[in-house]
């Protein structure tokens, strides 16, 4: 063999119904479709050698979280805990109120009722 020559590695490659089942499992555990390609990216499953793409995927079982607003709603819990045990923090509540406009536009965006 000759130096210069490239060793192709062994694919892990799965079958459709594995990768399906794969993306189910990490949906379960509540991460959203991006969370869930990085870790397949980890693993070795590279999205691309599938037919279906994740957010299909999840749209077909009934799963499928906007990113966007799931991130959204995650930092906006984060500030009103915060908020919540200082009532002092004058900064913590602007930020509350910024990030919870930021959460209705998206909503409205996406045709979600506002709460």
């Amino acid at each position: 063999m000759q130096p210069n020559e490239m060793v192709k590695e062994k694919s892990n490659k799965t079958t459709e119904k594995d990768y399906e089942k794969k993306v189910l499992e990490l949906a379960e555990k509540g991460l959203t479709s991006e969370k869930i390609g990085e870790t397949l990216r980890k693993q070795g499953i590279h999205t691309k050698e599938h037919n279906l793409k994740i957010s299909k995927i999840l749209k077909q079982h009934n799963k499928y979280v906007n990113p966007d607003l799931k991130n959204v709603e995650v930092k906006l819990e984060k500030v009103k805990k915060h908020y919540e045990k200082n009532k002092q923090d004058k900064r913590a509540k602007r930020e509350k109120d910024r990030i919870f406009s930021q959460l209705r536009k998206l909503k409205k965006y996406f045709g979600i009722e506002v709460r």
